[in-house]
């Protein structure tokens, strides 16, 4: 077996059995947390029960938020923000943290929950065939210094102004999104059962990679982009648009930085809007957002002493009998995104994000209010 086809039986191999790999860095993490975390001095002995309740919201949370291809700190903030403070005193009345969680807590428990949610969906996205790894790292390149920058002015800008000018950007990107003309996604099915051999409708051959699950690949043809995904579904389009995934990209990639959400929102709009399909634009936000999240939690975690008056995020007070529920749930719900993206069409996925964003931006609105007066 030569060089080319060793990487190629290796890349198909992780590709098959990365659910397996996926799984196991959630155990991992779970089984060092109980043995090694630092715990507070009042934890009894029900204290890593305390919040199993919040396992099926993450789940269902990480399942919406990786459908569509965006952040899940947009939706775990506002929960933990509104909605946690309302159900803990029913269903975790003695647990010994307060039911209002300080902003620096609730970061920390979405940037942990979301990196490795996005992480477990990109993978399986990546093995559906539907990212563009070219469209990714130009994505992730041009927005390393917005987001740097966004993580950096998160320890000076006053956090109403943040929220408002957030929900501000994420109405207008569901109102961009209502407009948007979607008839262009539409995948062409592949008749042949063969994996080696996909034809088109049309007996045009279309590509394969042996080095991929199904009969998954990529081709560019002058510009023209021809993607197959595991299931024989094509689809054609141009990687033009860059300017305007660009000032998305940079807007959200601020966003990212300040809160760790912003860049999946906003970024998710400029691929629709630039014909990407909108299966390999979801696919191909979720390496964009996973890496930014990494690089954004990296910066609030050592960055806070390069500004006047920042702070770093001390792991010490990280409520880990919250993360023990929330981090598997998260995986499982981007295991479980690509199938359901799958399945749904355009026009649900459409009017789901639409309206996905309307209601964040609503809950910002109210966060931002409730800090101004």
């Amino acid at each position: 077996m030569g060089m080319t086809q060793r990487a190629s039986w290796i890349q198909r191999r992780l590709l098959e059995y990365q659910h397996i790999l996926v799984f196991i860095a959630p155990a991992v993490f779970v089984a060092v947390v109980l043995t090694g975390a630092p715990l507070p001095a009042q934890a009894g002995d029900g204290y890593w029960l305390e919040f199993w309740w919040l396992f099926p919201f993450f789940l269902l949370g990480a399942t919406i938020v990786n459908t569509v291809g965006i952040s899940g700190s947009a939706l775990f903030v506002p929960y933990l923000i509104f909605i946690f403070p309302v159900l803990m005193p029913v269903l975790a009345p003695d647990a010994i943290i307060s039911a209002n969680l300080s902003p620096s807590t609730i970061v920390k428990i979405g940037l942990i929950s979301e990196s490795f949610g996005l992480s477990s969906s990109a993978f399986a996205f990546i093995r559906y065939g539907l990212v563009d790894r070219r469209l990714a790292v130009a994505l992730v390149g041009g927005s390393v210094p917005f987001v740097i920058g966004g993580a950096l002015l998160s320890f000076i800008i006053p956090e109403p102004v943040f929220h408002a000018l957030l929900g501000i950007a994420l109405t207008a990107a569901a109102y961009m999104l209502f407009k948007a003309d979607l008839s262009h996604e539409e995948p062409s099915t592949v008749g042949s059962e063969d994996t080696h051999h996909v034809e088109a409708d049309g007996g045009r051959p279309l590509p394969d990679d042996r080095g991929k699950p199904g009969s998954a690949g990529v081709r560019t043809d002058d510009g023209e982009v021809t993607r197959v995904d595991r299931h024989g579904d094509d689809y054609r389009y141009e990687r033009t648009g860059y300017l305007e995934r660009f000032a998305n990209y940079s807007i959200g990639g601020i966003f990212q930085g300040l809160a760790g959400f912003g860049i999946g929102e906003l970024g998710i709009i400029s691929m629709i809007r630039t014909k990407v399909p909108v299966r390999v634009a979801i696919g191909t936000n979720h390496i964009v957002v996973a890496m930014t999240a990494v690089l954004a939690s990296l910066v609030h975690v050592f960055g806070g002493g390069l500004v006047p008056g920042g702070h770093s995020l001390d792991l010490a007070t990280t409520p880990w009998n919250i993360v023990v529920w929330t981090v598997p749930a998260t995986v499982l719900g981007g295991q479980v995104a690509p199938y359901v993206s799958d399945t749904l069409d355009t026009e649900i996925l459409k009017h789901g994000v639409g309206v996905l964003f309307t209601i964040i931006a609503t809950a910002l609105f109210i966060m931002a209010s409730s800090g101004f007066f």
